[in-house]
Protein backbone atom coordinates (compact mmCIF):
# COMPACT_ATOMS: atom_id res chain seq x y z
CA UNK A 1 0.00 0.00 0.00
CA UNK A 2 1.32 3.44 -0.94
CA UNK A 3 1.60 5.93 1.89
CA UNK A 4 -1.39 8.23 1.28
CA UNK A 5 0.63 11.25 2.35
CA UNK A 6 3.18 10.62 -0.38
CA UNK A 7 0.49 10.97 -3.04
CA UNK A 8 0.26 14.69 -2.26
CA UNK A 9 3.98 15.32 -1.67
CA UNK A 10 5.39 17.75 -4.25
CA UNK A 11 8.96 17.73 -2.97
CA UNK A 12 11.36 18.09 -5.89
CA UNK A 13 8.67 19.47 -8.22
CA UNK A 14 8.67 22.93 -9.79
CA UNK A 15 5.34 24.69 -10.15
CA UNK A 16 4.47 27.76 -12.20
CA UNK A 17 1.34 29.71 -11.27
CA UNK A 18 0.10 32.54 -13.45
CA UNK A 19 -2.07 35.19 -11.86
CA UNK A 20 -0.19 34.51 -8.62
CA UNK A 21 -0.38 38.10 -7.41
CA UNK A 22 -3.89 37.75 -5.95
CA UNK A 23 -6.98 35.64 -5.44
CA UNK A 24 -7.06 31.94 -6.19
CA UNK A 25 -3.76 32.09 -8.09
CA UNK A 26 -2.01 33.39 -5.00
CA UNK A 27 -3.68 30.76 -2.87
CA UNK A 28 -2.64 28.02 -5.30
CA UNK A 29 0.98 29.17 -5.12
CA UNK A 30 0.92 29.06 -1.31
CA UNK A 31 -0.62 25.58 -1.23
CA UNK A 32 1.82 24.10 -3.73
CA UNK A 33 4.76 25.57 -1.84
CA UNK A 34 3.42 24.14 1.43
CA UNK A 35 3.28 20.72 -0.26
CA UNK A 36 6.99 20.96 -1.07
CA UNK A 37 7.12 22.46 -4.57
CA UNK A 38 9.40 25.26 -5.60
CA UNK A 39 7.04 27.88 -6.95
CA UNK A 40 7.42 30.50 -9.65
CA UNK A 41 4.68 33.11 -9.51
CA UNK A 42 3.87 35.00 -12.70
CA UNK A 43 1.92 38.26 -12.82
CA UNK A 44 2.18 41.87 -13.89
CA UNK A 45 2.34 43.37 -10.40
CA UNK A 46 5.83 43.08 -9.03
CA UNK A 47 5.00 44.38 -5.56
CA UNK A 48 2.32 41.75 -5.03
CA UNK A 49 4.67 39.02 -6.26
CA UNK A 50 7.33 40.25 -3.85
CA UNK A 51 4.84 39.89 -1.01
CA UNK A 52 4.05 36.35 -2.14
CA UNK A 53 7.71 35.36 -2.32
CA UNK A 54 8.33 36.88 1.11
CA UNK A 55 5.49 34.83 2.58
CA UNK A 56 6.63 31.57 0.97
CA UNK A 57 10.35 32.08 1.50
CA UNK A 58 13.30 30.71 -0.51
CA UNK A 59 11.34 28.06 -2.47
CA UNK A 60 9.64 30.87 -4.43
CA UNK A 61 10.58 33.17 -7.29
CA UNK A 62 8.76 35.82 -9.27
CA UNK A 63 8.45 36.56 -12.97
CA UNK A 64 6.90 39.91 -13.83
CA UNK A 65 5.21 39.41 -17.17
CA UNK A 66 2.01 39.78 -19.15
CA UNK A 67 1.05 36.28 -20.26
CA UNK A 68 -1.50 37.79 -22.64
CA UNK A 69 1.36 39.01 -24.85
CA UNK A 70 1.60 36.05 -27.21
CA UNK A 71 4.74 37.36 -28.90
CA UNK A 72 6.54 37.27 -25.55
CA UNK A 73 5.55 33.77 -24.47
CA UNK A 74 8.91 32.19 -25.31
CA UNK A 75 10.71 34.80 -23.20
CA UNK A 76 8.25 34.29 -20.34
CA UNK A 77 8.77 30.53 -20.47
CA UNK A 78 12.55 31.01 -20.38
CA UNK A 79 12.23 33.32 -17.37
CA UNK A 80 9.99 30.81 -15.58
CA UNK A 81 12.59 28.06 -16.06
CA UNK A 82 15.50 30.19 -14.85
CA UNK A 83 15.18 29.96 -11.02
CA UNK A 84 14.59 26.21 -10.55
CA UNK A 85 14.45 24.62 -14.00
CA UNK A 86 11.53 23.97 -16.29
CA UNK A 87 8.27 23.48 -14.35
CA UNK A 88 6.61 20.13 -13.81
CA UNK A 89 3.33 21.85 -12.94
CA UNK A 90 1.64 24.84 -14.52
CA UNK A 91 -1.49 26.43 -13.07
CA UNK A 92 -3.21 28.97 -15.30
CA UNK A 93 -5.02 31.27 -12.86
CA UNK A 94 -4.56 34.61 -14.66
CA UNK A 95 -7.87 35.92 -15.91
CA UNK A 96 -9.97 38.89 -16.97
CA UNK A 97 -13.71 39.59 -16.84
CA UNK A 98 -14.76 42.87 -18.43
CA UNK A 99 -18.40 42.33 -17.35
CA UNK A 100 -19.78 43.91 -20.51
CA UNK A 101 -23.27 43.20 -21.81
CA UNK A 102 -23.42 41.72 -25.30
CA UNK A 103 -24.50 45.04 -26.84
CA UNK A 104 -21.59 46.83 -25.18
CA UNK A 105 -18.71 44.48 -25.96
CA UNK A 106 -15.88 46.22 -27.79
CA UNK A 107 -13.34 44.56 -30.08
CA UNK A 108 -10.58 45.63 -27.69
CA UNK A 109 -12.34 44.17 -24.63
CA UNK A 110 -13.13 40.97 -26.49
CA UNK A 111 -9.54 40.53 -27.71
CA UNK A 112 -8.04 41.21 -24.28
CA UNK A 113 -10.36 38.67 -22.67
CA UNK A 114 -9.51 36.01 -25.25
CA UNK A 115 -5.79 36.76 -24.98
CA UNK A 116 -5.46 36.21 -21.25
CA UNK A 117 -8.21 33.67 -20.57
CA UNK A 118 -7.71 31.37 -23.55
CA UNK A 119 -4.61 32.14 -25.61
CA UNK A 120 -2.26 32.31 -22.63
CA UNK A 121 -3.11 28.89 -21.15
CA UNK A 122 -2.61 27.18 -24.49
CA UNK A 123 0.51 28.90 -25.78
CA UNK A 124 2.33 28.91 -22.45
CA UNK A 125 1.53 25.23 -21.96
CA UNK A 126 2.61 24.45 -25.50
CA UNK A 127 5.96 26.07 -24.77
CA UNK A 128 6.48 24.27 -21.46
CA UNK A 129 5.25 20.81 -22.47
CA UNK A 130 8.43 19.64 -24.28
CA UNK A 131 10.36 19.65 -21.00
CA UNK A 132 7.51 17.76 -19.30
CA UNK A 133 7.65 15.18 -22.09
CA UNK A 134 11.33 14.64 -21.41
CA UNK A 135 10.59 14.03 -17.72
CA UNK A 136 7.53 11.88 -18.54
CA UNK A 137 5.60 13.78 -15.85
CA UNK A 138 3.54 16.92 -15.94
CA UNK A 139 0.46 18.58 -14.55
CA UNK A 140 -1.54 21.31 -16.30
CA UNK A 141 -4.40 22.93 -14.40
CA UNK A 142 -6.62 25.44 -16.17
CA UNK A 143 -9.22 27.64 -14.53
CA UNK A 144 -12.72 27.10 -15.81
CA UNK A 145 -15.78 28.79 -14.30
CA UNK A 146 -19.47 28.50 -13.56
CA UNK A 147 -19.71 30.15 -16.98
CA UNK A 148 -18.10 27.14 -18.62
CA UNK A 149 -21.62 25.72 -18.72
CA UNK A 150 -23.87 28.59 -17.56
CA UNK A 151 -24.63 31.99 -19.12
CA UNK A 152 -24.51 35.00 -16.77
CA UNK A 153 -25.53 38.61 -17.51
CA UNK A 154 -22.64 40.72 -18.72
CA UNK A 155 -20.47 37.68 -19.26
CA UNK A 156 -20.53 36.95 -22.96
CA UNK A 157 -16.80 37.43 -23.62
CA UNK A 158 -15.72 35.85 -20.35
CA UNK A 159 -18.21 33.00 -20.73
CA UNK A 160 -17.04 32.31 -24.27
CA UNK A 161 -13.46 31.89 -23.07
CA UNK A 162 -14.45 29.72 -20.12
CA UNK A 163 -16.60 27.50 -22.30
CA UNK A 164 -13.57 27.15 -24.55
CA UNK A 165 -11.39 26.30 -21.54
CA UNK A 166 -13.49 23.18 -20.97
CA UNK A 167 -12.78 21.97 -24.50
CA UNK A 168 -9.16 23.15 -24.39
CA UNK A 169 -8.64 21.04 -21.29
CA UNK A 170 -10.04 17.95 -23.00
CA UNK A 171 -7.96 18.58 -26.12
CA UNK A 172 -4.80 19.08 -24.07
CA UNK A 173 -5.48 15.78 -22.34
CA UNK A 174 -5.96 14.01 -25.66
CA UNK A 175 -2.70 15.40 -26.99
CA UNK A 176 -0.36 15.15 -24.02
CA UNK A 177 -1.62 12.50 -21.61
CA UNK A 178 0.28 9.71 -23.44
CA UNK A 179 3.42 11.38 -22.06
CA UNK A 180 2.09 11.21 -18.48
CA UNK A 181 1.09 14.86 -18.62
CA UNK A 182 -2.39 15.32 -17.25
CA UNK A 183 -4.58 18.30 -18.11
CA UNK A 184 -7.53 19.22 -15.94
CA UNK A 185 -9.44 22.31 -14.90
CA UNK A 186 -10.94 23.71 -11.74
CA UNK A 187 -14.28 25.48 -12.05
CA UNK A 188 -14.62 27.76 -9.02
CA UNK A 189 -17.97 28.94 -7.76
CA UNK A 190 -18.26 32.31 -6.06
CA UNK A 191 -15.05 33.08 -4.18
CA UNK A 192 -14.11 36.51 -2.80
CA UNK A 193 -11.29 37.70 -5.08
CA UNK A 194 -10.40 40.84 -6.98
CA UNK A 195 -12.11 39.40 -10.05
CA UNK A 196 -15.39 38.95 -8.16
CA UNK A 197 -15.26 42.16 -6.12
CA UNK A 198 -18.31 43.52 -7.91
CA UNK A 199 -20.29 40.49 -6.76
CA UNK A 200 -19.21 40.51 -3.12
CA UNK A 201 -19.51 44.28 -2.78
CA UNK A 202 -23.26 43.72 -3.20
CA UNK A 203 -24.26 41.87 -0.03
CA UNK A 204 -27.71 40.95 -1.33
CA UNK A 205 -26.28 39.55 -4.54
CA UNK A 206 -23.66 37.54 -2.66
CA UNK A 207 -26.37 36.13 -0.40
CA UNK A 208 -28.49 35.12 -3.38
CA UNK A 209 -25.53 33.32 -4.93
CA UNK A 210 -24.88 31.48 -1.67
CA UNK A 211 -28.52 30.42 -1.48
CA UNK A 212 -28.25 28.81 -4.92
CA UNK A 213 -25.56 26.39 -3.78
CA UNK A 214 -26.27 23.01 -2.20
CA UNK A 215 -24.15 24.00 0.79
CA UNK A 216 -25.77 27.38 1.34
CA UNK A 217 -22.57 29.39 1.31
CA UNK A 218 -20.06 30.99 -1.02
CA UNK A 219 -16.50 29.73 -1.20
CA UNK A 220 -13.51 30.77 0.88
CA UNK A 221 -10.03 30.70 -0.61
CA UNK A 222 -9.16 27.75 1.61
CA UNK A 223 -11.74 25.67 -0.26
CA UNK A 224 -9.43 25.56 -3.27
CA UNK A 225 -6.55 23.95 -1.34
CA UNK A 226 -7.53 20.29 -1.65
CA UNK A 227 -8.67 20.38 -5.28
CA UNK A 228 -5.56 22.20 -6.52
CA UNK A 229 -3.24 19.89 -4.60
CA UNK A 230 -5.10 16.83 -5.87
CA UNK A 231 -4.83 17.86 -9.53
CA UNK A 232 -1.16 18.85 -9.23
CA UNK A 233 0.04 15.69 -7.49
CA UNK A 234 0.34 11.94 -7.99
CA UNK A 235 -3.05 11.58 -6.29
CA UNK A 236 -4.66 12.39 -9.65
CA UNK A 237 -2.32 10.32 -11.83
CA UNK A 238 -5.23 8.67 -13.71
CA UNK A 239 -7.40 11.79 -13.94
CA UNK A 240 -7.17 13.86 -17.10
CA UNK A 241 -9.41 15.91 -19.34
CA UNK A 242 -11.78 16.74 -16.48
CA UNK A 243 -13.37 19.93 -15.17
CA UNK A 244 -13.72 19.69 -11.39
CA UNK A 245 -16.38 22.11 -10.20
CA UNK A 246 -15.51 23.58 -6.83
CA UNK A 247 -18.74 25.47 -6.33
CA UNK A 248 -20.52 24.16 -3.25
CA UNK A 249 -22.98 22.42 -5.53
CA UNK A 250 -24.06 25.52 -7.46
CA UNK A 251 -24.09 23.65 -10.77
CA UNK A 252 -25.75 20.61 -9.19
CA UNK A 253 -29.02 22.45 -8.54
Amino acid sequence: MIDPNSLFDLSGKVACVTGASSGLGRRAALVLAEAGARVVGVARRGDALDDLCHEIGPPAAAVIADVADRDGIADVAAAIATPFGSPDIVVHAAGLNTREAADDVTPDGWDKTIAINLNAPFFLSQTLVPAMKEKRWGRIVNFASLQTTRAFPGGIAYGATKGAIGQLTRAMAESWSPFNITANAIGPGFFPTELTAAVFDDADRAARNAAQTCMGRNGGVEDIDGPILFLCSDASSYVTGQVLMVDGGFTAK
